[in-house]
């Protein structure tokens, strides 16, 4: 198991179809991220999304604004494309369907007694398996709308729950 990233944001929605707004801590539950509106029994319960490429996504929109006539630019925020949990660090591009990830808050204060072999990280800590590598968008979302564009159907991934528990801004995240 390696260490591969953290969570900059955890986000939330009841509703579907529009930005996600985030919360301190969530509980991840059977079904997804309780009280988001795509928990559920399906294979999509928690989305992802790179901080990195949230970052990209502003530079080349301003980029583009700058050489409109009104130039016009929206700054994204972690949620703003919909997804549950922002990522940093991990390189959601080189997940495949199958690769399991595990959300831990406890990682730093046992980083030595894993090196000993005395402690598995995997004994705790949220589950999520990938279930798939993006997605097909719908004619222009609510997301599209309000930023000029998606960045989900090329960069995001999803999830479904393999152990609940709770996870907060700041967890680190591992993959197994």
């Amino acid at each position: 198991m390696k260490l591969a990233g953290k969570i900059v944001s955890v986000n939330i929605n009841a509703k579907k179809g529009g930005r996600k707004f985030p919360v301190k801590e969530a509980i991840v539950n059977e079904e997804g991220i309780k009280g988001d509106g795509h928990s559920g029994n399906w294979h999509r319960q928690v989305s992802l999304l790179s901080y990195d490429s949230m970052l990209a996504f502003n530079e080349k929109a301003k980029n583009k604004a700058a050489s409109l006539a009104n130039g016009t630019f929206v700054e994204t925020v972690p949620g703003d494309f919909g997804e549950n949990i922002t990522t940093s660090g991990i390189d959601l591009k080189k997940l495949h369907t199958g690769d399991r990830l595990i959300f831990s808050g406890k990682a730093g204060s046992r980083a030595s007694q894993r090196r000993q072999g005395k402690e598995d990280i995997s004994a705790d800590g949220v589950i999520l398996e990938v279930t798939q590598i993006g997605k097909e968008c719908p004619a222009p979302c609510n997301i599209y709308r309000r930023v000029g564009s998606c960045i989900m159907p090329g960069k995001g991934i999803f999830c479904k729950v393999i152990r609940t528990g709770t996870i907060k801004c700041g967890d680190s995240i591992f993959i197994k």
